[in-house]
């Protein structure tokens, strides 16, 4: 399935500084910012960024972790406060283009260059929380299930803000980052691992611990 341009990146966003926690992980790199010009993608992601917590963050799954300005200013208004390039730890900041709608595999073109496949749903962790400071902020971000998407890097290059992102391809399983983070079944457990073990789909690890959580909280409904 082939689509048109579909969006356009705003911000292209790394590491501004490392910060210390309080939540046990020392350090984290979730204080991203905007940058001028074009930035190089390579396989772990952008270059000049960084991920303090690499057991959760990152890696060539995560590479890029990207979120609308549309869901930004559904927060902004929310919050009455600006929801500035960044400040969620997003690498692309991107407009018209459904991000946490995006389907699981679904491929973009950003650019010239890039190609980035849609991978997993950010899952919101408590560094996040500190960050924002605003109450029950974690347990707010995961109602609303505004939570952007994780992508893997499929062809290196460079991007910039003002490319376009192309949807090149999207799997016809048609589950979603957005619906697996909300509301995850059985049968998309089963369709998915299916179409990995078939080859026709790579599942970021991360999936492992969800898949039996969700069968064994199945198990136990019946």
């Amino acid at each position: 399935m082939n689509n048109a341009a579909a969006g356009t990146v705003l911000a292209v966003c790394r590491v501004h500084q490392l910060h210390g926690t309080k939540t046990g992980i020392g350090v984290t790199a979730i204080d991203k910012r905007a940058v001028d010009g074009p930035v190089k993608v390579r396989p772990l992601g952008l270059h000049g960024d960084v991920q303090a917590d690499r057991k959760n963050h990152g890696g060539p799954d995560q590479a890029v972790y990207a979120y609308s300005q549309e869901d930004a200013d559904y927060w902004a208004k929310e919050l009455g406060r600006d929801i500035p390039p960044g400040l969620f730890g997003e690498n692309l900041r991107t407009q018209g283009i459904d991000v946490s709608g995006a389907v699981i595999g679904q491929r973009w073109r950003v650019g010239a260059d890039v190609v980035l496949e849609a991978t997993s749903p950010r899952v919101p962790c408590a560094t996040f929380g500190e960050r924002m400071g605003e109450p029950q902020w974690v347990k707010r971000f995961t109602q609303a299930a505004r939570i952007g998407c994780y992508l893997r890097v499929v062809e290196g290059g460079k991007l910039a803000a003002g490319d376009p992102v192309t949807v090149l391809s999207t799997p016809a399983h048609g589950i979603t980052v957005g619906k697996f983070f909300a509301d995850p079944t059985v049968e998309d457990v089963l369709t998915l691992q299916a179409l990995h073990d078939a080859g026709e789909l790579t599942l970021s690890d991360s999936y492992a611990d969800y898949f039996v959580r969700i069968l064994q909280k199945s198990t136990l409904g019946h």
